[in-house]
């Protein structure tokens, strides 16, 4: 059975998860971390990773970027595996995240769903026919009106994918309003929406001479993501000190 410890827990992706793992078979969250230390479901909730005297193998984060810094100090010193799941994090951030996993196991996936991770394969061989043909690149991402960050970081994750694939001969494009030039042949165009409560909605348009290739993900329910972060905690518990994301976990 891995033991899980639940960072962020009393968010609503916290709160999803601890419903999942319950029906879920080899894993068990054990604890759970968050600024507002309520319980509110069958384990203890302490208000800090120092607080919490609760043995267990993994950790998953659904917290916020600027609790980043302190929970990847705190693995890096604990040896403790990671299930990174917050985005908007800085670059420098990022950097941390590469450091910190030279001391344990870290996975950090910009989306956790097994269909975003199916379409960004997806998306890199389109791309090696299509872009060499001239089509043009843009993501359009949609999202509800409280997420903070723009463009979302499973929209950058998809634009790395592609420029992956084409040897990264793309540069990103976020506004066009602040000049007026013709559009950059080099260029993938990222536009982000937000309103209502959209969980998640990413298409990939490949727009060509007289024809346009949409590839399209919609996601319904933060179930799928809370899904994938329970699958990628098994995956990592016991896991080499080392940098994983999704495509490992689903091979």
């Amino acid at each position: 059975m891995v033991r899980m410890i639940m960072h962020g827990c009393n968010g609503a992706m916290g709160r999803t998860i601890t419903g999942l793992a319950k029906e879920m078979d080899g894993i068990e969250i054990v604890a759970g971390i968050d600024v507002n230390p309520v319980v509110l479901s069958d384990y203890p909730v302490f208000a800090s990773l120092e607080e919490c005297n609760v043995e267990a193998d993994v950790i998953v984060d659904f917290a916020s970027a600027k609790a980043v810094d302190h929970l990847l100090d705190y693995c890096g010193a604990h040896k403790m595996p990671l299930v990174l799941c917050t985005t908007g994090l800085s670059p420098e951030q990022i950097e941390k995240v590469k450091e910190t996993s030279k001391k344990t196991a870290i996975l950090r996936s910009a989306n956790m769903s097994l269909g975003i991770n199916t379409l960004m394969k997806l998306v890199q061989d389109a791309a090696k026919v299509l872009a060499n043909a001239g089509f043009d690149i843009e993501i359009v991402e949609k999202h509800h009106n409280k997420k903070l960050d723009a463009p979302s970081g499973t929209a950058l994750a998809l634009a790395d994918s592609i420029n992956e694939a084409m040897d990264n001969r793309y540069h990103y494009k976020y506004d066009r309003s602040t000049e007026r030039v013709r559009r950059d042949e080099n260029e993938i165009g990222i536009s982000a929406v937000r309103g209502g409560t959209i969980v998640g909605d990413h298409d990939v348009i490949f727009a060509g001479t007289d024809e346009v290739i949409t590839f399209s993900h919609t996601a319904y329910s933060k179930a799928i993501f809370g899904k994938g972060a329970l699958q990628a905690a098994l995956f990592l518990a016991g896991k080499e000190p080392g940098l994983y994301d999704m495509q490992d976990v689903i091979g």
